[in-house]
């Protein structure tokens, strides 16, 4: 009895220390996932800042030029009604001018 029973303690020994080394392999292998999913977080944390600054500096480029071409446009529609004015007096002038002959 005492042979079977050092066989049995001799064998949960055997699969206990293969069971240790199993799960130390497999806390091995889980922080090694871990340690990647934070640095593939930290590069898409750099990516998203990058891009963010990016995208800021094109907007307030794309504001720059809209604001441009806003002020721009006033000027044109400003020299448009002043020449509308001169047309409108210069046809005044003209029948007058024509009335009186």
């Amino acid at each position: 009895m005492d042979d079977k029973m050092f066989d049995l303690l001799t064998k949960m020994y055997s699969e206990f220390t293969e069971l240790k080394k199993d799960m130390t392999e497999f806390r091995k292998e889980t922080n090694a996932r871990f340690e990647n999913l934070e640095n593939g977080q930290r590069r898409l944390e750099t990516d998203l800042v990058r891009i963010e600054n990016k995208l800021d500096t094109n907007s307030k480029a794309l504001f720059d030029g809209y604001k441009q071409t806003y002020e721009k446009l006033e000027e044109v529609e400003a020299k448009v009604d002043n020449l509308a004015e001169k047309v409108d007096k210069q046809d005044v002038e003209i029948r007058v001018i024509k009335g009186g002959k």
